[in-house]
Protein backbone atom coordinates (compact mmCIF):
# COMPACT_ATOMS: atom_id res chain seq x y z
CA UNK A 1 0.00 0.00 0.00
CA UNK A 2 1.16 3.48 -1.15
CA UNK A 3 0.64 6.97 -1.93
CA UNK A 4 0.33 7.25 -5.96
CA UNK A 5 -0.25 10.97 -6.93
CA UNK A 6 -0.75 11.92 -10.53
CA UNK A 7 -0.94 15.92 -11.22
CA UNK A 8 -2.02 17.35 -14.13
CA UNK A 9 -2.19 13.76 -15.95
CA UNK A 10 -3.38 13.61 -19.68
CA UNK A 11 -4.38 10.32 -20.99
CA UNK A 12 -4.57 10.91 -25.33
CA UNK A 13 -8.17 9.27 -26.02
CA UNK A 14 -6.12 6.80 -28.45
CA UNK A 15 -4.95 5.14 -24.90
CA UNK A 16 -8.86 4.99 -23.23
CA UNK A 17 -9.97 1.12 -22.89
CA UNK A 18 -13.49 2.20 -23.73
CA UNK A 19 -15.07 5.28 -23.62
CA UNK A 20 -14.84 8.45 -21.23
CA UNK A 21 -16.77 7.87 -18.66
CA UNK A 22 -16.61 3.87 -18.51
CA UNK A 23 -14.34 3.30 -15.59
CA UNK A 24 -17.12 2.18 -13.34
CA UNK A 25 -18.48 -0.18 -15.39
CA UNK A 26 -14.91 -1.70 -16.19
CA UNK A 27 -14.53 -1.89 -12.69
CA UNK A 28 -17.25 -3.72 -11.67
CA UNK A 29 -16.49 -5.85 -14.85
CA UNK A 30 -13.05 -6.61 -14.19
CA UNK A 31 -13.49 -6.65 -10.05
CA UNK A 32 -14.21 -10.10 -9.89
CA UNK A 33 -10.45 -10.79 -11.31
CA UNK A 34 -9.19 -7.94 -8.94
CA UNK A 35 -10.48 -9.16 -6.19
CA UNK A 36 -8.92 -12.88 -6.97
CA UNK A 37 -5.73 -11.86 -8.67
CA UNK A 38 -5.25 -9.06 -6.53
CA UNK A 39 -6.42 -8.98 -3.48
CA UNK A 40 -6.84 -12.63 -2.83
CA UNK A 41 -3.62 -13.71 -4.13
CA UNK A 42 -1.52 -10.31 -2.28
CA UNK A 43 -3.07 -11.68 1.01
CA UNK A 44 -1.92 -15.30 0.17
CA UNK A 45 1.22 -14.23 -0.17
CA UNK A 46 1.05 -11.69 2.60
CA UNK A 47 -0.04 -14.93 5.21
CA UNK A 48 2.32 -17.18 3.59
CA UNK A 49 5.26 -14.65 4.12
CA UNK A 50 4.36 -13.92 7.87
CA UNK A 51 4.45 -17.97 8.95
CA UNK A 52 7.86 -17.95 7.04
CA UNK A 53 9.24 -15.07 9.21
CA UNK A 54 7.39 -16.45 12.47
CA UNK A 55 8.82 -20.07 11.73
CA UNK A 56 12.04 -19.02 11.48
CA UNK A 57 12.02 -16.61 14.45
CA UNK A 58 10.29 -19.16 16.53
CA UNK A 59 13.61 -21.63 15.44
CA UNK A 60 16.26 -18.77 16.70
CA UNK A 61 14.75 -17.41 19.26
CA UNK A 62 15.77 -18.31 22.82
CA UNK A 63 13.23 -18.19 25.81
CA UNK A 64 14.28 -20.33 28.86
CA UNK A 65 17.37 -22.43 27.43
CA UNK A 66 15.02 -23.51 24.24
CA UNK A 67 13.92 -22.46 21.12
CA UNK A 68 10.18 -20.66 20.90
CA UNK A 69 9.82 -23.77 18.80
CA UNK A 70 9.77 -25.83 21.32
CA UNK A 71 7.08 -24.62 23.38
CA UNK A 72 3.75 -26.01 22.67
CA UNK A 73 1.49 -22.80 22.41
CA UNK A 74 4.06 -21.79 19.42
CA UNK A 75 3.77 -25.13 17.63
CA UNK A 76 -0.11 -24.74 17.89
CA UNK A 77 -0.13 -20.93 16.69
CA UNK A 78 2.38 -22.11 13.69
CA UNK A 79 -0.05 -25.42 12.94
CA UNK A 80 -2.82 -22.66 12.66
CA UNK A 81 -1.55 -20.46 10.81
CA UNK A 82 -0.39 -23.13 8.18
CA UNK A 83 -3.73 -24.59 8.33
CA UNK A 84 -5.61 -21.57 7.36
CA UNK A 85 -2.76 -20.29 4.71
CA UNK A 86 -3.37 -24.09 3.06
CA UNK A 87 -7.39 -23.39 3.26
CA UNK A 88 -7.20 -19.72 1.63
CA UNK A 89 -4.87 -21.14 -1.00
CA UNK A 90 -7.45 -24.26 -1.72
CA UNK A 91 -10.03 -21.30 -1.91
CA UNK A 92 -8.40 -19.51 -4.08
CA UNK A 93 -6.93 -22.36 -7.04
CA UNK A 94 -11.13 -23.69 -6.97
CA UNK A 95 -11.90 -20.29 -8.00
CA UNK A 96 -9.25 -20.17 -10.73
CA UNK A 97 -10.47 -23.76 -11.72
CA UNK A 98 -13.57 -23.16 -11.92
CA UNK A 99 -13.28 -20.15 -14.17
CA UNK A 100 -10.95 -21.37 -15.99
CA UNK A 101 -13.00 -24.65 -16.76
CA UNK A 102 -15.27 -21.92 -18.19
CA UNK A 103 -17.84 -21.17 -15.84
CA UNK A 104 -20.05 -18.59 -17.09
CA UNK A 105 -22.82 -18.15 -14.02
CA UNK A 106 -21.68 -14.09 -13.57
CA UNK A 107 -23.66 -14.75 -9.73
CA UNK A 108 -21.87 -17.72 -8.66
CA UNK A 109 -18.79 -16.60 -9.66
CA UNK A 110 -19.20 -13.16 -8.32
CA UNK A 111 -20.16 -15.47 -4.49
CA UNK A 112 -16.94 -17.42 -5.40
CA UNK A 113 -14.91 -14.37 -5.42
CA UNK A 114 -16.32 -12.79 -2.63
CA UNK A 115 -15.61 -15.71 -0.98
CA UNK A 116 -11.79 -16.37 -1.61
CA UNK A 117 -11.38 -12.31 -1.21
CA UNK A 118 -12.99 -12.31 2.27
CA UNK A 119 -11.22 -15.45 3.49
CA UNK A 120 -8.14 -15.02 2.57
CA UNK A 121 -7.65 -11.44 3.73
CA UNK A 122 -9.25 -12.90 7.14
CA UNK A 123 -6.48 -15.33 7.01
CA UNK A 124 -4.06 -13.16 6.12
CA UNK A 125 -5.05 -11.11 9.52
CA UNK A 126 -4.96 -13.93 11.75
CA UNK A 127 -1.45 -15.24 10.47
CA UNK A 128 0.19 -12.22 10.64
CA UNK A 129 -1.64 -10.78 14.68
CA UNK A 130 0.01 -14.75 15.49
CA UNK A 131 3.65 -13.39 13.68
CA UNK A 132 3.65 -10.49 15.89
CA UNK A 133 2.64 -12.50 19.28
CA UNK A 134 5.41 -15.06 18.41
CA UNK A 135 7.66 -12.00 18.35
CA UNK A 136 6.53 -10.49 21.06
CA UNK A 137 7.44 -7.45 21.28
CA UNK A 138 9.18 -6.74 18.50
CA UNK A 139 6.49 -7.92 16.86
CA UNK A 140 4.70 -4.10 16.70
CA UNK A 141 7.76 -2.62 16.15
CA UNK A 142 8.74 -1.19 12.57
CA UNK A 143 12.45 -2.57 12.23
CA UNK A 144 10.82 -6.61 12.00
CA UNK A 145 9.01 -7.62 8.97
CA UNK A 146 5.57 -8.76 10.58
CA UNK A 147 4.48 -5.07 11.36
CA UNK A 148 4.46 -4.38 7.96
CA UNK A 149 3.04 -7.74 6.91
CA UNK A 150 -0.10 -7.27 9.65
CA UNK A 151 -0.97 -3.49 8.75
CA UNK A 152 -0.47 -4.95 4.59
CA UNK A 153 -3.08 -7.59 5.75
CA UNK A 154 -5.69 -5.23 7.32
CA UNK A 155 -5.36 -3.16 4.02
CA UNK A 156 -6.69 -6.65 1.87
CA UNK A 157 -9.73 -6.74 4.13
CA UNK A 158 -10.76 -3.19 3.67
CA UNK A 159 -9.15 -2.77 -0.37
CA UNK A 160 -11.15 -3.76 -2.94
CA UNK A 161 -14.26 -3.92 -1.15
CA UNK A 162 -14.35 -4.32 2.73
CA UNK A 163 -14.96 -7.81 3.69
CA UNK A 164 -18.32 -6.60 5.06
CA UNK A 165 -19.50 -5.69 1.94
CA UNK A 166 -18.16 -9.02 0.45
CA UNK A 167 -20.16 -11.20 3.30
CA UNK A 168 -23.23 -9.22 1.80
CA UNK A 169 -22.43 -10.10 -1.82
CA UNK A 170 -22.21 -13.98 -0.66
CA UNK A 171 -25.25 -13.96 1.44
CA UNK A 172 -27.29 -12.51 -1.45
CA UNK A 173 -25.87 -15.16 -3.64
CA UNK A 174 -27.03 -17.71 -1.15
CA UNK A 175 -30.64 -16.51 -0.34
CA UNK A 176 -31.41 -15.57 -4.27
CA UNK A 177 -34.98 -16.75 -5.37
Amino acid sequence: MADLIFEDAKVPKANLLLNEGDGWKILMEDGNMLRVWGTGIAALGIAQRALDYALEYAKQRIQFDRPLAHFQAIQFKLANMAMGIEAARSLIYRIAATIDGGERNFKMIEAMVAMAKCFTSDVAMQVTTEAVQIFGGYGYMKDYPVERLMRDAKGAQIADGTNEIQRIVVSRYLLRS
